[in-house]
């Protein structure tokens, strides 16, 4: 069969084949003059001193392959001779015969150890123990299951290839570990985490390289830092995502030997992401421990937080977000010569957004293919944001306004002065120096009231007045009977968010929030702590966060001095219900002789006005009318049938 080369060989790999083929070729002869000669083995030493090898070496810029080999890992000229049997056999056609003949037995037309061991006089039993480098780096293999020593033996894929003058790549390796995408490389560091790099070298400058432990919020920071630091070294950087790390000993042990193999061939680091770890995850806990353990090259574990199973201390940094004057450089540097042009979208994209320098570069790159770049900044910084907390939370579509919400003035007045705060907040805590305890500049909110008197859509208007994304929290699905999993859930919210100051709506806060009584046990110490560190993140939260309460008076006092802005949302009286009802339906609903005076005497709340518009919509349809006082009250059975409850002459009097 002739190979067709469709990528031409550098001149050291042409010289390089040729040397492999003059050794392979050499040995050929040997075995062929050993079968002739079986009186004594010939001296092994013949297989060496080829001037044609020596010619062919001193014409390479760098070592054969070969060579280089088996300087790498220490080969003693016999080791070197059992694989070159191992090699001839996948590249000479008829090699086989001749193992068989020398053999003496047909059905053996492979190499063995025994093989090598009667035919070499330098062989020694050390080379086949599995300690030593032909079986521990597991250049060659056992290829049936025929008893050691006379099993067959064929050189792994990789090594040939590598011999052959390639690149050393182990493809089973690699279905784990895969280079660190290079454009973490190229991300321009700013000064804090350009620091944490500069430390990084100098921690791995003296030789000693000492595994790392880098704990940060965001994953690309993270990675970003790792990289340049790698760069530094000229050292390639490798990720392994810690959840496809094997649960089984022998398999980790394959993996760590592997890539210890790979290291020899070519240094490099490995970055073991810890993000998302799954917890509790005993095995996988064992697993990275284990790669600590057992692997001497730069390793670095990657994690949004402290790793508290790790036994050993590491060398510890913690990665911090960038702060608002380095994310405003970033801004300007990503954005280019037009970045003063965007001065203004540019403060306020810093105010609502904490991003990683990857993520600005790449929202720049998309925005100013936009018309209206500025427009587009602000939706892809949105959009970015999604993911993370689209999995943990519902996101709401806001489509309410200030005229659907029907509220008396002063509760709408202090929604308004809710939406001013968040706007203005850096103006005001940064600019103007209020932020002297450090807290942050989140907005926290309580909105107290009857089921349906407006409180998510207070939450839907002021989201859409500030172009930001709403989020619903369930706290009664959040709340945790297991002591410390209801403040893991609150992190995993309060992370997510961070990128995107997105407003966060925590619905059913009774389920948290009690009137705090003496603490009896654990459990009512935890339930305290719990309550503290909602508020602790809602106050040093970037964004908007609101609380929802039914019960307004189960929240102890103390929990209502931390919060910001209390509103009190009442259960509308007749003439509120009256103009609910007049807002209701939308413009393009035909109508039909509604008398909304008659209609605010039925003792309902806005949420049920939605309700009963929207079923008498349906019934006026179907007959084919416009919605007439008639399908309202249709409606209104059926809504108070849902609640168990029965109209009364006075609020429907007069309808029909």
């Amino acid at each position: 069969m002739r190979y067709v080369n469709h990528h031409a060989l550098t001149p050291w790999q042409q010289t390089n084949k040729s040397y492999l083929l003059v050794a392979v070729h050499q040995l050929y002869l040997f075995l062929e003059a050993y079968t002739r000669r079986r009186a004594e083995p010939l001296p092994g030493v013949l297989v060496d001193t080829s001037p044609k090898l020596t010619n062919l070496a001193a014409a390479m810029e760098s070592p054969p392959a070969l060579e280089a080999l088996c300087a790498l890992f220490g080969l003693s000229s016999f080791e070197r001779r059992v694989l070159l049997l191992c090699v001839g056999m996948a590249l000479i056609p008829n090699f086989g015969a001749v193992c068989a003949i020398a053999q003496e037995n047909a059905r053996m037309p492979f190499p063995t150890f025994q093989m090598a061991a009667n035919v070499f006089n330098d062989s020694h039993w050390s080379a086949l123990l599995p300690e030593a480098p032909l079986r521990r780096w597991q250049m060659i293999r056992l290829g049936n299951e025929q008893a050691f020593p006379l099993g067959a033996l064929q050189v792994d894929e990789p090594i040939l290839h590598f011999l052959q003058g390639y690149p050393f790549r182990d493809p089973h390796l690699h279905s784990l570990v895969r280079p660190l995408p290079e454009s973490y490389r190229r991300y321009a560091l700013q000064s804090t985490h350009q620091r944490l790099a500069e430390r990084l070298v100098t921690t791995w400058q003296d030789g000693d390289m000492p595994a790392v432990h880098l704990c940060g919020p965001e994953r690309a920071d993270t990675w970003a830092i790792a990289a340049h630091a790698c760069a530094h070294l000229h050292l390639p950087l490798y990720l392994l995502p810690a959840h496809r790390l094997p649960s089984l000993t022998h398999a980790l042990q394959d993996l760590w030997n592997a890539w210890a193999r790979a290291c020899t061939f070519a240094p490099a680091a490995l970055l073991v992401d810890c993000d998302p770890f799954p917890t509790p995850d005993p095995l996988r806990e064992t697993a990275v421990m284990q790669l600590l353990q057992n692997i001497s090259s730069p390793l670095i574990l990657v994690a949004e937080e402290r790793l508290s199973f790790l036994k050993s201390p590491l060398v510890t940094f913690e990665v911090p977000r960038l702060t608002p004057q380095e994310q405003r450089a970033t801004w300007q540097a990503s954005l280019g010569p037009s970045a003063q042009a965007w001065n203004e979208p540019v403060d306020r994209l810093v105010a609502q957004f904490n991003l990683t320098t990857p993520a600005i570069q790449a929202i720049c790159l998309e925005a100013k293919r936009q018309p209206d770049v500025a427009q587009a900044l602000w939706e892809i910084c949105r959009t970015k944001a999604r993911p993370r907390l689209d999995d943990l939370a519902q996101r709401i579509e806001t489509t309410a306004t200030w005229e659907d919400l029907v509220l008396p003035d002063a509760q709408r007045q202090t929604l308004k002065d809710i939406a001013a705060h968040v706007r203005q907040r850096t103006r005001v805590y940064q600019d103007w120096g209020f932020d002297k305890g450090g807290r942050g500049l989140g907005i926290s909110a309580l909105f107290a009231g009857q089921s349906g008197t407006g409180k998510t859509m207070a939450a839907e208007v002021i989201a859409r007045t500030l172009q930001l994304d709403l989020y619903r929290i369930d706290l009664s699905s959040t709340v945790s009977k297991y002591i410390g999993e209801t403040e893991k859930n609150l992190r995993k919210v309060f992370d997510a968010a961070e990128a995107g100051g997105a407003v966060l709506l925590f619905d059913e806060a009774d389920a948290l929030f009690g009137k705090r009584t003496q603490v009896k046990d654990s459990h009512d110490r935890y339930a305290n702590l719990e309550v503290s560190y909602l508020l602790q993140r809602m106050e040093t939260y970037q964004g908007l966060a609101i609380l929802t309460t039914n019960l307004k008076d189960s929240i102890d006092t103390a929990f209502l001095r931390r919060l910001r802005f209390v509103v009190t949302f009442p259960f509308p009286g007749p003439e509120v219900r009256a103009e609910i009802w007049r807002r209701i339906f939308p413009n393009q609903t035909p109508l039909g002789g509604l008398d909304y005076r008659k209609l605010g005497r039925l003792s309902v709340s806005g949420g049920m006005i939605r309700n009963i518009a929207l079923t008498a919509a349906f019934v006026a349809a179907d007959e084919g009318e416009p919605v007439q006082m008639k399908h309202i009250l249709q409606g209104a059975r059926a809504e108070y049938t849902k609640l168990e409850k029965s109209l009364t002459d006075a609020e429907v009097q007069g309808w029909v």
